[in-house]
């Protein structure tokens, strides 16, 4: 009511802005709207530039500066190639006015830990995970879900089925040969009644989309590259075969309740901490890979973990109470919608391979053979000394890195290490990111 004089002079969402910011400025747009974002204000006269991006840097933001001084923004590093000598992304949760970045919201930072009992902290979890789906139900434009079969993707599949009246439309990759995520995918798509359609991806297709998928993510990290092959394809095949426009993810939830690695944390504080620092550079790796792969054909991305109160929420349990003592994997979240009712106790339950395993072991063993046939050990010495920053640590890094610094010569330094389980702990010193290196993998994706 209080913006019901507000003429809205065109039928984008975005700007709903407006008269937020004119009624109480920047802080005012920030402090009230949710999900994902990333703006720039410009006023008519051009003097005031106002930026956000939102708190876990779901929608991608750059800036840099040009040589009269003036600070450029733009959705991807290769639109300021050319224009800025150095190009940093816009820190997530952070604004920007009057040349000055301040920072309006950082999930990790020394979350308020509330003691409480079980029934509570799952009836917290269930709410605002709910809560955080049904939001991001609302659009003008068809809606989809990527259904991998794990726990994350076939919750938010699950709570959105019960919060729909008809079946709603969802879409699983896999390998010809051995995809372990579609089988577990249409087993969840049968459960739920979904509209589901199995998307198949070959050994030809997989090299034929990597240099695609390094040109659109803007990066070199192994993890990350190998992750987004099967998502960027799948994201593909769904633009081909239906109208869907918006595409819920299950995104962000490792970082909050843990993943395989962080069964090997010492102690609740370095649990913690742990998830902080993953909480912290999330828009570098899994939020990155998920926003490029579907904005690349032209679809938007949801991710309703990434949801500001559900994180909120998660991080302020007791770290304690999220570790892995009872030999199963995010046990919280699974236990707060074990009523039989969201998935069968089979699945909600079921250990799960990491999606760039999920997809087909045999995927990254192509990717790790076609590197071989390209390079050597003599190669990837050499590149020791070639590349100062994010040396390569395998045939496969190296072959990543250089297609890189073909579309972004000397841009490195825009991803700032590899995406690796914490080395300092025991059994998570490792070479390669996989799950599968690690010796509590026992089971995952069989």
């Amino acid at each position: 009511e209080k913006y019901a004089d507000y003429s809205f002079q065109s039928e984008s969402d975005c700007e709903v802005l407006l008269p937020l910011f004119q009624d109480g400025g920047i802080r005012r747009v920030v402090g009230k709207i949710e999900g994902e974002f990333a703006f720039v204000i410009v006023s008519k006269d051009g003097e005031e530039v106002i930026a956000a991006r939102d708190p876990m840097g779901i929608r991608p933001l750059f800036y840099g500066y040009n040589e009269a001084g003036e600070i450029c923004f733009a959705s991807e590093m290769k639109a300021l190639l050319g224009h800025c000598e150095e190009i940093l992304p816009f820190p997530p949760g952070h604004l920007y006015k009057n040349g000055r970045f301040s920072c309006f919201h950082d999930h990790a930072k020394d979350p308020i830990a509330f003691e409480a009992r079980m029934p509570v902290i799952m009836s917290g979890i269930k709410h605002h995970l709910v809560k955080a789906v049904e939001k991001r139900l609302q659009s003008d434009a068809p809606v989809g879900f990527l259904l991998s079969g794990g726990l994350d993707s076939s919750l938010v599949c699950s709570i959105a089925q019960r919060l729909s009246n008809k079946p709603i439309k969802t879409f699983s990759i896999g390998m010809e040969e051995d995809a372990i995520d579609l089988k577990y995918a249409r087993e969840v798509a049968d459960f739920l009644g979904t509209d589901h359609k199995e998307i198949y991806m070959s050994e030809a297709d997989v090299l034929a989309a990597l240099r695609e998928v390094i040109y659109h993510l803007e990066t070199w990290d192994i993890t990350t590259v190998r992750a987004s092959l099967g998502m960027y394809l799948v994201c593909r095949g769904i633009k081909q075969v239906s109208d869907i426009k918006v595409l819920l993810t299950g995104e962000v939830s490792d970082e909050l309740f843990g993943y395989k690695y962080t069964d090997f944390a010492p102690s609740a504080a370095e649990f913690q901490n742990e998830a902080a620092k993953r909480v912290r550079e999330l828009y570098l790796y899994d939020v990155l890979r998920a926003d490029r792969c579907i904005s690349a054909h032209s679809l938007e991305a949801r991710v309703p973990f990434s949801d500001h109160e559900f994180v909120d929420f998660v991080m302020s349990i007791d770290p304690a109470v999220k570790m892995n003592t009872t030999g199963v994997g995010k046990f919280l979240l699974r236990k707060a919608f074990d009523d039989g009712t969201y998935l069968p106790h089979n699945i909600l339950f079921r250990d799960k391979a990491a999606f760039s395993d999920a997809v087909g072991h045999s995927m990254v063993d192509i990717l790790k053979a076609y590197a071989s046939k390209l390079y050597s050990k003599a190669d990837l010495e050499r590149a020791q000394f070639k590349y100062q920053h994010g040396k390569p640590i395998s045939l496969e890094s190296l072959l990543y890195r250089d297609i890189f610094e073909e579309f972004y010569p000397g841009r490195a330094k825009v991803i700032p290490t590899f995406w690796m389980p914490n080395s300092q702990w025991e059994n998570c010193d490792v070479k390669d990111p996989s799950a599968r290196v690690l010796p509590n993998y026992g089971a995952s994706g069989s």
